[in-house]
């Protein structure tokens, strides 16, 4: 994938469009913070990104009023987790006004039959009345709702976007793996650190990862290459069988993990490696939620705060440091840790797993995190494309008007 593709005004390959509720979430952003506690530098300046810091492109709150008044919605039914987001545009920047994450382990067993199962469909679906009432209730303008990697391999997955059509009214897009990974770099570019060196942006997901190699473009990063794996902290948990009796065997598994990532990264990696050697720093942003729970982890949260998160940057090693540490533990230790809990214990470990085999091709010394990405990617394209509409439609009219 060379170059970065404009904001896109079509629908994805599908060409369909449409536990408890999640409370309404706190956007408000500050500055991504270093991990020594020093102000940037000249390299690294302050990052102006009060707000929402999602700037859309070519959105201008002067040339189409109207649709700023209205709300958009972004739906991302992933591998592992179902999740949300409404917001109404504000200047060039946007304001979440309702939001809903639920795991749902759409794509638990895939691995080994190649189906979504009768289970996860079940819960899946749960999730999605919500998110059905939740856009009915909002008088939603747009919306767009994406499926990604469990539906993409699974035999069965055009059948369950159907029944999902039938039964909720949400339209799911099949997205591709590239689609995924140029929306993942729309929705968190932003909290990339300021420099004109090569970064890495990447997304581990439920089912897979992909990583996008950019370069400093105008208003979003340029697109040099991108790579997308059929290994995310689902699938690889599901394809790597070990036990969990002794440390000599989670060990044993972690490895062989670390093998199934590295080799899948290999072709990737030569191709990047003159990157690497970049006069100036690399840099790296991750999107995950791997990312988001090893930097509570670092900051020794007692539970997750996004605010606290959100635009973090650490020092590689010390994401290193936690990866090893959590893959010595038990799974019954790693519940106990706080951030982690139940739905992430088991998970955590392929998520580390695939985060040091990125840090191994990527060496940068320092990582910051995103906890945005799909969801704020969509919302960016709708109101962008939406706005363009806006001032064409203004245009016209106005041509009518001369002509009369």
């Amino acid at each position: 994938m060379a170059d970065h593709p404009p904001p896109d005004t079509k629908r994805g390959p599908g060409k369909k469009r449409g536990g408890k509720s999640g409370k309404v979430a706190d956007f408000r952003y500050k500055r991504p913070s270093r991990p020594d506690g020093k102000r940037s530098d000249r390299r690294n300046p302050p990052r102006r990104d009060a707000g929402f810091a999602a700037r859309a492109p070519a959105v201008s709150a002067t040339h189409s009023p109207q649709p700023h008044r209205q709300a958009y919605a972004a739906l991302d039914l992933g591998t592992n987790n179902c999740r949300l987001l409404i917001a109404r545009p504000s200047g060039e920047n946007f304001t979440v006004i309702d939001a809903f994450s639920r795991v749902v382990r759409l794509g638990e067993g895939l691995a080994a039959s190649g189906r979504l199962s009768d289970e996860s469909m079940e819960r899946t679906l749960a999730a999605l009345h919500v998110c059905a009432e939740k856009l009915r209730r909002r008088n939603v303008r747009l919306a767009r709702s994406v499926a990604t990697e469990a539906c993409r391999r699974a035999c069965n997955g055009p059948a369950f976007i159907e029944r999902v059509r039938r039964e909720t009214g949400i339209m799911l897009d099949i997205i591709s793996a590239q689609e995924e990974a140029r929306l993942a770099v729309l929705g968190c570019h932003i909290l990339l650190e300021e420099g004109d060196g090569p970064a890495i942006i990447f997304d581990i997901g439920g089912g897979s990862t992909e990583l996008v190699l950019v370069q400093p473009g105008d208003k979003v990063p340029r697109i040099v290459d991108w790579l997308s794996v059929p290994w995310g902290v689902v699938s690889l948990t599901d394809t790597v069988q070990g036990s969990d009796a002794s440390e000599a065997s989670r060990l044993e598994r972690y490895a062989a993990m670390r093998q199934t990532v590295s080799a899948s990264f290999a072709e990737f990696a030569e191709r990047i490696r003159k990157h690497t050697q970049s006069r100036e720093p690399i840099r790296l942003l991750g999107t995950s939620g791997t990312v988001t729970t090893l930097a509570s982890l670092h900051l020794e949260l007692p539970q997750y705060d996004r605010r606290a998160v959100d635009g973090l940057i650490v020092p590689s090693q010390a994401m290193r440091d936690i990866s090893t540490r959590l893959s010595r533990m038990s799974a019954g230790d790693r519940k106990c840790l706080p951030c982690i809990g139940d739905d992430r214990a088991n998970l955590v470990i392929a998520g580390c797993a695939i985060l040091e085999s990125i840090l191994d091709i990527w060496p940068a010394e320092q990582l910051g995190v995103a906890d945005r990405g799909i969801r704020e990617g969509i919302l960016r394209s709708l109101i962008a494309a939406d706005a363009e509409g806006e001032r064409s439609r203004a245009a016209l009219q106005r041509m009518r008007e001369q002509d009369v």
